[in-house]
């Protein structure tokens, strides 16, 4: 199977891919282990990076060009990233979208990053506002547009365990001869 995890920053994606790919025996890609290693080739800090994607939508489209062809390539992977189900398309058998209020992912950011909330809350608005604007410009997504998940989680209602469990459970009652069909992703650009 090919697993997507997606939701805004601060919503539990690398957690939750983590848990599932190694519960499941399965590979986890990361979208911002790829963004780490193109600030590598790059010669850049995932920081530069970030600024140096605000002006150069290469970066974005290289970005999700790879995980688009990792999805097309790859059976037994958990793929994390904001756009994973919009880029993984018609190759992902489950997509699923984690979320949380607001203020729970900035106080996840700011203790995981070691930032005051009202930093970790300037740069989260800022980020997702760029994103958004970003997504729509380069390929007609709408990142708000959540048809397209078979599972949305709010991850703030359930403990790390508990949401991977409730997740696995999911997972493992899919039985793809009584799928009646996925959302299609229609009328996203793939322009790279």
């Amino acid at each position: 199977m090919l697993i997507t995890v997606s939701g805004p920053a601060g919503s539990g994606k690398s957690t939750l891919a983590a848990a599932l790919a190694d519960r499941l025996d399965y590979e986890h890609v990361s979208g911002g282990d790829i963004f780490r290693t193109i600030a590598a080739e790059r010669d850049l800090t995932p920081v530069e990076l970030n600024r140096t994607a605000e002006v150069d939508d290469q970066i974005d489209r290289d970005l999700d060009r790879r995980l688009r062809n990792l999805a097309r390539e790859r059976e037994d992977l958990v793929l994390e990233s904001r756009l994973a189900g919009w880029m993984a398309g018609e190759y992902a058998d489950l997509r699923l979208w984690l979320d949380a209020p607001f203020d729970v992912r900035v106080e996840r950011i700011a203790n995981r990053e070691a930032k005051s909330l009202e930093q970790a809350r300037s740069e989260t608005e800022s980020r997702a506002d760029s994103e958004r604007r970003r997504y729509r410009e380069y390929y007609d997504i709408d990142v708000t547009d959540l048809t397209i998940y078979d599972l949305i989680v709010d991850t703030a209602r359930w403990g790390p365990e508990k949401t991977t469990a409730f997740v696995l459970r999911a997972i493992e009652s899919y039985d793809p001869d009584a799928d009646e069909g996925q959302t299609p992703v229609a009328g996203v650009r793939y322009e790279f």
